[in-house]
């Protein structure tokens, strides 16, 4: 397995991951966070102000009825939103670094001279 097959596929494990973990989302405690349960003890939490912008208000994709898919849906889309966003900037790095290191701008990495396991490189 070449390099780049071997982050892909850590990429699309961790992913993965991410995406069975959502299946439990709705068994999650409907209790506030820390946060929220201090603000709600101290009477202060009517002074908190709302997010300007949200994407899935209350963590579960309007119109859904059911609200256990509602629920697994709005985790399954901020996986993949987050996962598209990390690619993304990961790609975009990667893209900067090899036009420097083509550039010259950028040294390179000097090679090993400790030799490795057998069919390293």
């Amino acid at each position: 397995m070449g390099k780049r097959a071997g982050w892909a596929a850590l990429i699309a494990a961790g992913v993965g991951l991410a995406l069975f973990i959502t299946l439990f989302s709705p068994f999650a405690s409907g209790h506030p966070d820390g946060l929220e349960r201090v603000a709600e003890d101290h009477g202060f939490h009517h002074q908190a102000k709302g997010p300007v912008f949200e994407i899935i208000p209350d963590y579960a994709v309007p119109g859904v009825k059911n609200e256990r898919v509602a629920t697994i849906l709005s985790g399954v889309i901020g996986v993949l939103i987050v996962a598209a966003i990390g690619l993304i900037v990961g790609y975009s790095l990667k893209r900067v670094a090899r036009s420097r290191a083509a550039s010259g701008s950028l040294p390179s990495a000097p090679e090993s001279t400790t030799p490795g396991p057998p069919g390293t490189i």
